[in-house]
């Protein structure tokens, strides 16, 4: 019982309850069973019809049956009771342990090119908050590898006295960090959450000596773990499967650095008189909006990722044993984005463009950004702009082939959300194979065409029956003090510009266990890299609506049928108990 004091007068009192089981849960309890009890052997029947289960064996139901009712009923399991009640069946159903949305094992084929994939990325991974004043810290890295990253940035600077190598972003208020504890960091905690490879890009603002420095800790740090590939430049990506437990280097060679810095300055008027003063490892003065009156396609140039900062032009002399560490290149031939975006027969390579290079490129040239991908690695970066550490659209990048889609994983919103929901795929490895329309060519060696319109593949329909946990996760007047909470749910699709829409069912008044019965349905041209959002919210009729969980799951993961669904906070940390029960069912399209 909850009572809620109302004007100091007197009190609300509210009982929490227990939801009854959906009206579909009831019919499958009917069908699936003597209509009291239902058996192992009928749950596995159900399970296999209705859910997908194909591969469950019997003696993978009787552990699930023996899980529910030893925490349901742990006096009367004891005495071999082996069958379902109706209640049963549904604690059963509502268990996102037992009945994940998900595939939750890796599943993918992990034997092809890095290229082929999408790799969960991050962008100033040292940051623990804003990109201009925050502290640099080993512990975002942590962080950033247990939750399963595995691309991790370095910004390398030299200390005060020029001595030592410091990590922090240049040219700001940040606070740095020591690079040899963000590399035992990373040894550390590397395969916590994944035993696939661990990519470091560096960004050097470093000289020889100090490059030779960096290149005897990384050796001495990661050992035989560290993969070099000694033949210089590589004509094909290694596969994650021929990598696990391995770390891999991705910089620009220091002779790379020299000439992309000459090039820089003789551009920097250019530049400037842009208002796009967006180049790596710089931040502008001051915040410069995207749209500019004056701002022409051809100014692209300045969106590529020059690697670059400023440091003495007139060395000659370069650290090999710095150069061989690095297995995969980063760098731009000489010239404009055509250049940039031409795949060489005999070699790969990394190339990085902002987020707004990545947004006009793709006005123009969006399938040679696709033919890029299908053999090179491009990564994207947030403007300089973004200095709260928030993020941006990450589909952009992921519909036009680009592996490396950066983020601030401190950056906690919408954005995030998505990241962390398409590398829930694959069993969170971090590394999720593209879709095949990414990696295919036609007959005339043709590539999917990011602009073009698509036909309908097939329609996903999402029923939302019901929550419940939140009584158990948050205080009583945490959504509202005089009463209990009115929570709806919004659900929608994120994808392919055709595919994105937001739904929400109505407020259910005063429940913290509302009941919903509510049917969405989404069409769907590119299902293979659509993402849904699942959000709940808690209705306020005077002030803005409280938020109550969130979770996004790519669709192409989605098991059919009856599921729970575990929500998460804002950081994208899992609640204890609030969930959704809801079911999924695919129907592909006819024509």
């Amino acid at each position: 019982m909850g009572s809620y004091r109302v004007c100091c007068c007197f009190t609300r009192k509210f009982k929490v309850t227990e939801a009854d089981p959906p009206p579909d849960v009831k019919e499958a309890f009917g069908k699936y069973s003597d209509g009291i009890h239902m058996t192992a052997d009928q749950l596995r029947r159900f399970i296999v019809e209705c859910q997908s289960g194909d591969g469950v064996s019997i003696s993978d139901v009787e552990r699930i049956v023996e899980q529910v009712l030893h925490k349901r009923h742990p006096i009367t399991s004891l005495i071999n009771r082996k069958t379902f009640t109706l209640e049963d069946f549904h604690h059963y159903l509502f268990n996102s342990d037992l009945n994940p949305p998900i595939i939750s094992q890796i599943h993918q084929d992990m034997n092809a090119p890095l290229s082929h994939y999408f790799i969960y990325t991050g962008h100033n991974s040292y940051l623990t908050g804003n990109q201009l004043s925050s502290p640099c810290s080993e512990v975002p890295i942590i962080k950033a590898l247990k939750r399963g990253v595995r691309v991790i940035e370095l910004d390398l600077w030299p200390n005060s006295s020029k001595d030592n190598v410091h990590v922090l972003h240049g040219r700001t208020l940040t606070t740095p960090v020591e690079l040899i504890r963000c590399l035992r960091s990373i040894k550390e905690h590397a395969f916590t959450a994944s035993p696939y490879p661990v990519i470091i890009t560096l960004e050097d603002h470093l000289t020889p000596e100090l490059q030779a420095k960096v290149a005897q800790m990384v050796t001495d740090t990661f050992g035989e773990m560290l993969f070099c590939h000694n033949s210089g430049k590589m004509k094909e990506l290694p596969t994650p499967e021929s990598l696990k437990y391995r770390i891999l280097i991705s910089t620009k060679p220091p002779k790379e650095y020299l000439e992309a810095e000459e090039d820089k300055r003789t551009k920097s008027q250019r530049v400037k008189d842009s208002g796009e003063d967006d180049v790596w490892g710089e931040e502008p003065s001051r915040a410069v909006a995207y749209k500019d009156k004056n701002d022409k396609y051809e100014s692209d140039e300045s969106f590529i990722d020059h690697d670059v900062d400023d440091y003495d032009l007139k060395r000659s002399d370069s650290c090999p044993a710095y150069k061989s560490l690095i297995a995969i290149h980063a760098g731009k031939p000489k010239g404009g984005l055509v250049e940039a975006l031409e795949v060489e027969k005999d070699k790969v390579r990394r190339l990085s463009l902002s987020e707004q290079g990545l947004e006009k490129a793709a006005e123009h040239h969006g399938q040679q950004i696709v033919r890029f991908t299908q053999k090179n690695i491009l990564r994207i970066y947030p403007k300089g702009t973004r200095f709260t550490s928030s993020n941006y659209k990450p589909l952009v990048g992921w519909l036009h082939g680009a592996q490396m889609v950066a983020f601030n994983m401190q950056g906690y919103g919408r954005s995030l959300w998505l990241m962390h929901g398409m590398f829930r795929a694959n069993g969170g490895c971090g590394y999720v194979k593209k879709p095949d329309f990414l990696m295919t060519s036609g007959p005339n060696n043709e590539v999917f065409d990011p602009k073009a319109k698509l036909q309908v593949k097939t329609t996903l329909k999402v029923k939302i029956y019901m929550g419940d946990g939140w009584h158990l996760d948050f205080k009583q007047t945490h959504f509202d003090t005089y009463s209990p909470p009115d929570f709806y749910t919004r659900v929608g699709i994120s994808g392919a510009p055709g595919d994105e829409v937001m739904r929400k069912t109505k407020p259910m008044e005063d429940n913290w266990t509302p009941v919903w019965n509510e049917e969405f349905v989404f069409p769907l041209t590119l299902p293979e890299i659509a993402l849904l959002r699942i959000e709940v919210h808690e209705y306020d009729m005077s002030e803005k609506d409280d938020f109550a969980g969130q979770i996004c799951l790519p669709v192409s993961e989605l098991r059919p049928g009856i599921r729970a669904v575990p929500l998460c906070n804002r950081k994208g940390d899992p609640y204890a108990s609030a969930r959704l029960l809801m079911r999924f069912e695919f129907v592909p399209n006819e024509s």
